[in-house]
C-alpha cells in the first residue's frame, strides 16, 4: 500500500483531492471480457465531461419512491371487485327505483374519494420525508469530492466510499484502501469481500470496512442490482396480517354471497308475483348490505393517517404494515451505540501501561487520529482529545509522575512529524483497528487500537483493572504495539499492551423514559453491543433497563439456535456481538415465536435489521442501515419508537373493532337473505333502508372509532378473533330481525301492510346494531357514548320528522307492533351481552 504524506498537522492537505489508495504495483483485471476497465482518474470527471454525458442520457434516472404513484393509488381505490359489484347495481337502481334507493352508490363514491384523498395526503408525507433522508454519495469532479444525489451520477463518476457507505450504482474500484464490501443483499454470502483496484462492485452491496473510491459503468436502468433494489424498496401494502386478514374475510364473503344473491335473486323475481321493479330493488337491497364495502376503505385511511402523524414526528415508514408490525412487536433489540448513547464519546482517562512514556503513548494517539480519513466514534474522541498540532492539551492519565523508564520525552509536537504507512480500518468482526509509522526520527513502528479482551490473553491481570472501569459504564480501548505486518495473522496476539484509553458515552437523555415504556407494556429489552458486556449492562443500568444485571459476553453464547435462543431470553444485555452473531441472535428469537425488532444505525447492524420482523434505523445511521429499515427515524431519537408503536396499536385496536361492526352487517345480511329464500316471503327492506342503518350504525361510528386513540396492545390471529364476534352477533341480528318481520306479517294486513312491516323490522334490527355498536365502543368516555347517542338521535329524527319518513319509507303504525319490535331488540341486547362475555372469557378479547 502506497504511504500517504500527510501535512505538517497529520491531516490530508485541504482543497486537494485524497490520494488514491491502491496498490502501486496492482495490475487491473478486466471487469468483464466485453466491458474493459475505465482508466483511473483520481480527479474524476470535468465539469464539461459531466455535461456530455448528461446531454448523452447517461445519467442514474432510476426514480427512487417511497411510495405509490398517484394513478396507481387512484387505480387501486377505484378498481375493487366490490366497487365493480356495487357500480353494476347501482346503474341498475338509477333505472328501476327512486333516487333514496341509489344512495348507497353515492356512499362508495363519497368512500373511495376519501380514501384516494387520504393515501394522496400519505404519499406527500412519504416523498418528501424520503427526500430528506435519501442517500447522498460523494463523487469527486475536477479533483473536488461533494455530495450530491443518487439521481445526478453519470457514467464515468468516481464516487468516494467508507464505512456504512451503499454501493449506488454498478462500478469497478479504482482505488483502495483495505476496502471491505458485504454482497450478502445480493448474493447471500455473509463474508465481506476484500476489494481491490479493478474488481467490480455492484449496486445494493455495501462497505463494512476501509474506504476507496469506484468508477460508475452502468447507472440508471442498465444496472440490474439497482432495479431489484427500487422494487425491494418501494412503498407497499403487502406483508402485513392486517391486509391478509381482511381479504382472507373478502374471500370468504365472496364465497358466501355468489350464492345466497343468486338465491334471493330467483326468489324475488321468479317465485314471488310480484311489481317487477320493487323485486328488483328489494333484491338489490338484499345484495349491498352483504359487502363490507368501508372495510378496506377504512384500513387504508387509518394506516395513511398513522404515516401522516408520524411523519409530523420525523419518523419515515418506508412500508406502510411496519406501523403494525412494530405494535406487535414483544421483543425489541437495541444497539448501545446511537441508540441508548450519543454518537459521540469523550476520551477521559489515559492509562500508561508496563513503564509506557506518557508523553509517547500521546503522540502515538495523536498519530493514530490521522490514519483513518473516515474516523468511527472512538477514534473521533481520540482526535478530539489529542488534535494536530494541539501541543500537550490531553485529559488527566493515571499517574502525576512520568512512566518508569520514560526517560527524556520529546515534545508531544513531534508526532506532528510522523507519517502513517499502512493503515487497517476499525472492523465490528475484529474488534480493532491498526496504523503503522515512520516515526520522526526514521523508526517504523505499527499499532493496534481496539477492544483490550481481544487483543489481551484471558488472564492477563490489566483485565482485572479493564473490568472496574467497566462496571462503572466505561468504555476502554487498549493501545497496543504490534510485533510485525498489521494484516499478520498472529498481530494481535503478539502485541504489546502500552495504554488504556478511557472513552465516556454519552447518554440520551430520553433513553430512560423509552426502556420504561417498553417495560410497562410487556416488551422484552435485550441490549446487543460489540462492547464489553459489563460495560454495555452498567450502561443499561443507568437508564434502568429491567435485567440489566443480566450480561452475557456472546463469546460465550451457544452456537446451538435453541442453546441460543434460551440464553436470549435468559439475559438482556449481550457484549462482544459481531455481525453476525446479531442475524443469529435475532433467528433465535424468531424461532421461539417472537416478534423482534431490530434498531441500529451502524453498517454491523445491516444483516440483524434485514432479518429482523421490523427494523429500524436512525437517520445519522449509515446508508446501508437506512436502506435495509422498514422505519427511519430522521430525527435521531430513539424516544420516537413509542409514538410508532402507539400508532400501530391504535390502527390495529380500532381496526379490529370496525372490522366486527362490518362483518356483523355481513353475517345478518347473508342469513336474512338466506332465511328469506327458505320462507319464500318478500324481502323486507329497501336498499334505502340498509343504506340508513349502516350510515348510522356502522359508517358514521366506524370512522370515528377508527381514528380514535387506542393503547391495547395488538393481538394475533385478527381473523379468528373479528370472527368469534361478528357470527354471532351478526346471527343474534338476522334471527331478532326476521321474528320481528314474521309477527309484523301476521299483524298487519291490507295496503301499505309491507311498509309497516319493513318499518317494524328496521327498528328492531337498528336496536340490535346499535348494541353491538355500544359494546364495540367500550371503554366509555364521554366522546364515545355522545356518538352512540348521536346515532340513536339520528333515526329517532327520521322516525318523527315527516319527510325523512317519507324519503326513506319509515313510519311506525300501531302501538302494539313498535312496542314488540322494542322488545325483541332488548331480549337479542341481552343475548347479546352474553355472548360476548362468554366469547371473552372463553377465547379471550
Amino acid at each position: 500500500m502506497t504511504q500517504r504524506a500527510l501535512d505538517s498537522s497529520g491531516e490530508q492537505t485541504p482543497g486537494t483531492p485524497r490520494p488514491a489508495m491502491i496498490d502501486a504495483g496492482a495490475e487491473l483485471d478486466p471487469v468483464h471480457p466485453m466491458e474493459p476497465p475505465p482508466a483511473r482518474r483520481p480527479d474524476g470527471l470535468s465539469t464539461a465531461e459531466v455535461a456530455e454525458r448528461v446531454s448523452r442520457g447517461e445519467v442514474n434516472d432510476v426514480p427512487v419512491r417511497s411510495s405509490r404513484s398517484v394513478t396507481e393509488i387512484v387505480r387501486a381505490n377505484v378498481f375493487t371487485r366490490f366497487n365493480l359489484i356495487i357500480g353494476v347495481l347501482w346503474v341498475i337502481m338509477l333505472f328501476v327505483a327512486p333516487i333514496q334507493d341509489s344512495l348507497f352508490g353515492f356512499v362508495i363514491v363519497a368512500n373511495t374519494g376519501i380514501g384516494i384523498i387520504q393515501e394522496w395526503r400519505a404519499k406527500k408525507t412519504l416523498d418528501s420525508l424520503a427526500v430528506i433522508g435519501e442517500a447522498k454519495p460523494t463523487v469527486r469532479r475536477d479533483g473536488v469530492a461533494a455530495e450530491i444525489s443518487t439521481s445526478e451520477i453519470v457514467l464515468g463518476d468516481l464516487v468516494e466510499l467508507g464505512p456504512g457507505d451503499k454501493v449506488v450504482v454498478d462500478g469497478t474500484v479504482a482505488e483502495a484502501d483495505s476496502l471491505e464490501i458485504d454482497e450478502s443483499l445480493l448474493t447471500g454470502e455473509a463474508d465481506p469481500v476484500i476489494k481491490r483496484a479493478g474488481d467490480p462492485v455492484m449496486s445494493g452491496s455495501f462497505v463494512v470496512a476501509g474506504g476507496g473510491a469506484f468508477t460508475a459503468t452502468k447507472v440508471g436502468r442498465e444496472a440490474y442490482a439497482a432495479q431489484l433494489a427500487e422494487e425491494a424498496s418501494r412503498f407497499t401494502l403487502v406483508h402485513s396480517e392486517l391486509r391478509s386478514g381482511i381479504s382472507t374475510i373478502l374471500k370468504y364473503v365472496t364465497w358466501m354471497m355468489v350464492p345466497t344473491a343468486i338465491g334471493l335473486i330467483i326468489s324475488q323475481l321468479v317465485v314471488k308475483d310480484n311489481n317487477f321493479k320493487d323485486s328488483v330493488a328489494r333484491t338489490v337491497g338484499g345484495i349491498v348490505p352483504m359487502i363490507p364495502e368501508g372495510l378496506v376503505l377504512l384500513t387504508s385511511v387509518a394506516f395513511a393517517i398513522g404515516v401522516v402523524r408520524l411523519g409530523r414526528k420525523q419518523c419515515l415508514v418506508q412500508e406502510l404494515p411496519a406501523i403494525e408490525g412494530l405494535a406487535r412487536v414483544d421483543v425489541v433489540c437495541l444497539d448501545k451505540t446511537g441508540t441508548l448513547t450519543e454518537g459521540g464519546m469523550d476520551v477521559t482517562e489515559v492509562r500508561p501501561l508496563n513503564g509506557s512514556d506518557e508523553a509517547y503513548v500521546t503522540r502515538v494517539l495523536r498519530a493514530f487520529g490521522s490514519s483513518d480519513p473516515r474516523p468511527n466514534a472512538s477514534l473521533q474522541a481520540i482526535i478530539d482529545a489529542y488534535p494536530a498540532g494541539g501541543g500537550d492539551a490531553r485529559p488527566a492519565t493515571g499517574g502525576d509522575a512520568p512512566a518508569a523508564g520514560g526517560g527524556d520525552a520529546p515534545a508531544a509536537g513531534d508526532a506532528e512529524s510522523w507519517t502513517v504507512t499502512d493503515a487497517m480500518p476499525f472492523s465490528s468482526a475484529r474488534k480493532y483497528s491498526g496504523a503503522a509509522f515512520a516515526e520522526a526520527d526514521g523508526t517504523a513502528s505499527a499499532w493496534l487500537l481496539g477492544a483490550p479482551d481481544v487483543l489481551l490473553s484471558e488472564g492477563d491481570a490489566t483485565l482485572t483493572e479493564i473490568e472496574h472501569l467497566n462496571e462503572q459504564g466505561l468504555r476502554v480501548l487498549l493501545l497496543a504495539r504490534a510485533e510485525g505486518e498489521l494484516n499478520a495473522p498472529g498481530a494481535a496476539a503478539g502485541a504489546a499492551p502500552t495504554a488504556l484509553v478511557v472513552l465516556e458515552q454519552r447518554l440520551r437523555p430520553d433513553a430512560g423514559d423509552t426502556l420504561a415504556y417498553f417495560a410497562d407494556q410487556n416488551v422484552a429489552t435485550k441490549v446487543i453491543s460489540g462492547d464489553n458486556a459489563v460495560s454495555v449492562g452498567a450502561v443499561a443500568g443507568k437508564l434502568g433497563l429491567v435485567g440489566a444485571e443480566n450480561t452475557l459476553d456472546a463469546r460465550r453464547l451457544p452456537t446451538d439456535p435453541d442453546a441460543m435462543a434460551t440464553a436470549m431470553e435468559e439475559n438482556a444485555v449481550f457484549g462482544r456481538v459481531t455481525p453476525q452473531q446479531k442475524r443469529d441472535m435475532v433467528a433465535a428469537l424468531q424461532s421461539r415465536g417472537h416478534t423482534v425488532a431490530m434498531t441500529g444505525d451502524g453498517v454491523n447492524d445491516v444483516l440483524a435489521l434485514k432479518d429482523a420482523d421490523i427494523g429500524v434505523s436512525m437517520g445519522s445511521g449509515s446508508e446501508a442501515t437506512r436502506a435495509v429499515a422498514q422505519i427511519v427515524l430522521l430525527n435521531n431519537s430513539f424516544a420516537t419508537l413509542p409514538s410508532v408503536v402507539a400508532e400501530g396499536r391504535r390502527v390495529i385496536g380500532n381496526i379490529t373493532r370496525v372490522a366486527t361492526l362490518f362483518l356483523t352487517k355481513t353475517v345478518y345480511s347473508v342469513l336474512l337473505a338466506i332465511l328469506v329464500v327458505c320462507t319464500q316471503v318478500e324481502y323486507p327492506f329497501l336498499p334505502r333502508h340498509l343504506t340508513l342503518l349502516s350510515t348510522l350504525t356502522i359508517g358514521v361510528p366506524a370512522f370515528f372509532l377508527a381514528l380514535a386513540p387506542n393503547k391495547e396492545r395488538a393481538q394475533p390471529h385478527f381473523v379468528r378473533r373479528v370472527m368469534r364476534y361478528a357470527i354471532p352477533s351478526g346471527a343474534i341480528a338476522a334471527a331478532a330481525t326476521f321474528a320481528t318481520y314474521l309477527v309484523a306479517r301476521h299483524h298487519y294486513s291490507g295496503e301499505g301492510a309491507l311498509e309497516a312491516e319493513t318499518s317494524a323490522a328496521t327498528l328492531t334490527l337498528f336496536l340490535v346494531s346499535m348494541w353491538v355498536l355500544a359494546i364495540i365502543a367500550r371503554p366509555y368516555t364521554w366522546w364515545r357514548v355522545g356518538l352512540v347517542a348521536a346515532m340513536g338521535l339520528g333515526f329517532l329524527i327520521v322516525l318523527v320528522v315527516p319527510w325523512l319518513q317519507d324519503f326513506f319509507a319509515l313510519k311506525l303504525v300501531g302501538a302494539p307492533m313498535p312496542w314488540t319490535a322494542v322488545g325483541i331488540a332488548v331480549a337479542a341486547a341481552v343475548l347479546l351481552e352474553f355472548v360476548w362475555r362468554w366469547v371473552g372469557r372463553r377465547f379471550g378479547m
